[in-house]
């Protein structure tokens, strides 16, 4: 037992966790715990699932000293190992000790800090993603900010030794992210969430070349906006460099969950109303991007390879951005919640799943999004008590939730249309990552929601690839299938389609009736290069009508259109119904409607074990129709 303890934490020293995998943690019912949250449902929510989390992490935790190397670390069932940043959830887990009075998790977070040490921890300063799997150091300034916030609001509950050890390796980390970190290392979320690192550890540490170098970076940072929607950009290398259509590397995800986050953060630390002003407006723009069921439309970003639907893979959250300047945009306390009750939605058994239809698919959970969602809620929670967090507007809409027609972007080439109860996502977005046939492009229809029904497509990988082996599950099933609507034309072992065409022309007319889109494209493979037999041209028609959406696909080409085929992927769970009403029509029963689904040609749905298709990007199941002719007309509608 720790002396300085508080002496409200119950006696017993650090208890027995084990490797308790069949703990039941029940899940998604609202219990604030205390009634400082009471009447506010964003905080109660947030504290109902910080719980969750941290319960699941517990019991997942490593509590065998004989153990050397996972004595300390939380085993991820999905991965089989012990993530490197687990200690993500030292700042959390210290919340919750004092939050509750409860030991247990004071005694956790002494073991992961244990755990860091040991198996990531690096002479320099810096701390590694992975055991053996990656040694890249960027991260150590999540978990140097992390560190700094246990140390800050909860240190203590620390014994003085321990309290002195922790302040001087945190130190140590900054010194290396001091000498290390410029405004090109790594990608923009780096450097970006850096400038709120440095400023919160030099004010703890009471060193003013800390700070310093905080604003330096924040406003250096002010670079990085783009003119037209004020999108941070820098999420790819060069980070200067425009594409062919004008547009820099940009990912929603890692924007609204870490880089703006930490901006604000930074501002309202150090009082900074220029950054504050230009992340607000920014925030604005990011926000046209959440879909009515608190989602992040993701599917057309350089990263969306980590699109989760509420998010991305191993960022933190969009709340404390949102949450903490609802007070200066109504709007965005519903930003916040609506995500929130989108993780929640994604919770079960105190995991939080990379998608919504992991659970039905039989998909194992991966414990990072957990360990680093903690984070974010914590923050709201903890700051909830210094600044109050406006209660929401009565009859406040999302900018999705209104019929607005179209909204084009053209600094990301990407289009949202509102017509009557559809929501669409069209996008010719050509900056890549580092990686071919990465995001969708080429006119594509990357996201089609209804307002009653929900999401009906949403865009995958064009190929799905472990990108960052560290932080992607492996897909092991055999029909590895985009989940992007598609021409697909194979020739020699290599895949040609026009959702691959950085070149595409898209147009749009926006009448009463309809909103048509029309898209020139070519069928290509990854490297842009057409079939050694001759080019294959298409055009898509997308017409958004209040009664649906009816999609006209043509290929132009000569003896390669026997060997062309359409690819329609509806987003439907295996349990759902799914009624052939003729050979040309089909009709899939959902909770709140039936989506018909009818066309100019037979319809082929392909067969598999579990009767859907399953993409980890965004973590959805999807029925997958096939129409094997090059020319075809698609009616979508909801009876």
């Amino acid at each position: 037992m720790i002396a300085t303890r508080r002496n409200f934490l119950k006696a017993g020293g650090i208890a027995s966790f084990g490797l308790l995998m069949s703990k039941d943690i029940h899940s998604n019912t609202i219990n604030s715990g205390t009634d400082e949250y009471a009447g506010d449902e964003l905080l109660c929510l947030s504290y109902n699932l910080l719980q969750q989390w941290a319960d699941r992490l517990l019991s997942l935790q490593i509590n065998n000293p004989e153990m050397r190397g996972l004595h300390g670390g939380i085993l991820c069932p999905a991965c089989s190992r012990v993530h490197g940043r687990v200690g993500d959830a030292i700042y959390p887990l210290m919340f919750l000790a004092e939050e509750k009075q409860d030991q247990k998790y004071l005694d956790a977070a002494i073991l992961l800090y244990n755990w860091m040490e040991e198996m990531v921890s690096f002479p320099d300063g810096s701390w590694v993603n992975d055991v053996n799997v990656s040694l890249w150091k960027g991260t150590t300034v999540f978990y140097a900010i992390g560190l700094a916030e246990a140390l800050i609001h909860h240190g203590n509950l620390l014994e003085s030794k321990t309290r002195d050890t922790w302040s001087e390796r945190l130190n140590k980390a900054t010194e290396f992210a001091y000498n290390t970190f410029t405004m090109d290392y790594g990608n923009i979320n780096y450097p970006v969430t850096s400038s709120y690192a440095f400023s919160l550890i030099g004010k703890y540490l009471g060193n003013n070349k800390f700070i310093l170098r905080g604003r330096e970076f924040a406003h250096k940072s002010l670079k990085y906006f783009t003119e037209e929607n004020t999108f941070l950009f820098g999420e790819g290398k060069p980070k200067f460099q425009k594409s062919p259509k004008g547009c820099y590397p940009i990912d929603l995800g890692y924007n609204v969950e870490e880089s703006l986050p930490a901006l604000v953060l930074y501002a309202l630390l150090t009082n900074d109303k220029e950054v504050l002003d230009v992340v607000t407006k920014s925030l604005k723009s990011h926000m046209e991007f959440m879909l009515p069921d608190g989602a992040w439309d993701n599917s057309w970003g350089t990263r969306n390879f980590k699109w989760t639907y509420w998010g991305s893979r191993t960022s933190d959250g969009c709340q404390p951005a949102y949450a903490l300047l609802s007070d200066k945009v109504p709007a965005f306390y519903k930003v916040a919640l609506q995500n929130t009750k989108l993780l929640d939605q994604c919770t079960d058994n105190g995991y939080l799943y990379g998608g919504p239809h992991y659970v039905s698919h039989g998909i194992l959970p991966c414990v990072h999004h957990a360990f680093t969602h903690c984070k974010a809620l914590a923050v709201i929670l903890h700051k909830s008590k210094q600044v109050k967090i406006p209660k929401p507007v009565s009859n406040l809409a999302l900018p999705r939730e209104k019929e607005y027609g179209v909204k084009p972007f053209p600094d990301i080439q990407t289009w949202l249309v509102a017509k009557g109860n559809w929501r669409g996502t069209i996008t010719g977005y050509d900056r890549e990552y580092h990686i071919k046939n990465g995001h969708a492009t080429g006119g594509a229809l990357t996201m089609l929601w209804h307002n009653k029904i929900g999401p009906l497509i949403t865009a995958s990988m064009n190929k799905y690839r472990t990108i960052e082996s560290a932080n992607m599950q492996m897909d092991k099933d055999i029909y590895n299938i985009p989940l992007t609507p598609r021409f697909e034309f194979i020739d020699e072992n290599r895949l040609f389609m026009n959702i691959s065409d950085k070149k595409a022309d898209i147009s749009f007319i926006e009448r009463e009736d309809e909103i048509v889109f029309n898209v020139l494209a070519h069928l290509v493979d990854e490297d842009q290069n057409h079939p050694a037999e001759g080019s294959i041209k298409c055009e898509l028609n997308y017409a958004f009508k209040s009664s649906g959406l009816v999609v006209k696909a043509k290929s132009f080409s000569t003896d390669q259109f026997k060997r062309i085929k359409f690819f329609l992927p509806v987003i439907s769970t295996n349990d759902e119904r799914i009624d052939f009403i003729s050979s040309n029509k089909i009709a899939i029963h959902k909770p709140c409607g039936i989506v018909n689904v009818e066309t100019n040609v037979s319809v082929d749905i392909l067969e598999t074990e579990k009767g859907r298709i399953f993409n980890f990007v965004p973590g959805m199941e999807a029925v997958l129709i096939e129409l094997a002719n090059n020319e075809v007309e698609i009616k979508v509608y909801v009876s």
